[in-house]
This record gives structure tokens, sequence and C-alpha cells, in this order.
């Protein structure tokens, strides 16, 4: 019985990756940098899935990897019960990502955009996609239009 459902597992993970869904428990990705936005008095801390981390230690974020799954955590700046100096993050946000592949999301620069809804990533519509593209047009495409800088590097 428990080879079955095991197994049942199993195929029902390989048809996950098959459907093409970027899955990930976000939380237990490991911290590629962090940033602090004043004018939306917000702190970050942006995450990379294993792939993103191979591919900023190794130093090629220009472009990063295929399969580069970075995620946005975000939080309120709020000042520290304790420390009045220090801020530190108050009410949580969102949990948001951008998703590499060339080939699927061209015409966004080669990244896909989206947002944990709970534990699930949901991709947004091209519209939503194009919009968030429009932004990281800022970063240049020298730096694959992403604003991050690495702190593995």
């Amino acid at each position: 019985m428990k080879k079955v459902v095991l197994t049942t597992l199993l195929l029902g993970l390989s048809f996950g990756a098959i459907a093409e869904q970027p899955v990930g428990d976000y939380k237990n990705w490991r911290l590629l940098s962090v940033s602090h936005r004043t004018d939306k008095q917000t702190l970050r801390a942006i995450l990379g899935n294993d792939t993103a981390i191979e591919s900023a230690r190794a130093g090629k974020i220009a472009p990063w990897a295929e399969g580069s799954i970075l995620a946005k955590v975000k939080w309120k700046e709020s000042i520290h019960a304790n420390w009045a100096a220090a801020i530190v993050p108050g009410e949580f946000e969102a949990a948001e990502a951008m998703v590499k592949d060339s080939k699927k999301y061209a015409t966004t620069g080669g990244w896909g955009f989206g947002k944990w809804q709970g534990n699930d990533l949901v991709m947004f519509d091209e519209t939503k996609s194009k919009e968030c593209f429009a932004c990281h047009t800022a970063a240049l495409q020298k730096n694959d239009y992403v604003f991050t800088h690495s702190a593995l590097q």
C-alpha cells in the first residue's frame, strides 16, 4: 500500500513538471540579495531557486540561466520596537516571482512574472506581465532586466 501511495505521489509530481507549472516553496530557497524601496516603504528579500543560486555563484546573470526563478518577498517597513534606528520587516505584503524561460516569455525579455497565492505560484497573463516588464526595462537588457544585485558574486 505504501508503495502505491508513493508511486502515485511521484507520478503526480512528474505530471506537474510536465505541465510546466513553476512550483516550489520559496520559503526554503536561499537568499540572493535584499533591497529597501524608499518610494514604496518596503523591505524585500530576493530569493532564488537552485538554478538561480548556481547562476549567481558562477557570475552568469547576464543572462540568468534558463529555469532560474527569483522570488521577491515584500514586507512593509517598520521600526523595531526596542531599537528605533533599525528598520525591520513589518506586515507581509506579497511574494512575487520572475521565471526565466527565453522561449515561453520571449515578448517580455525572457522572463515570466507571477505571484504566490498561498503555496501556489500563479503566473500573470500576458497583459499583466507586460506591465511588470515595462518597469524592468529600466534595469536594462545588459542586466537581463533584473534589478537585483546578487550578494553571491
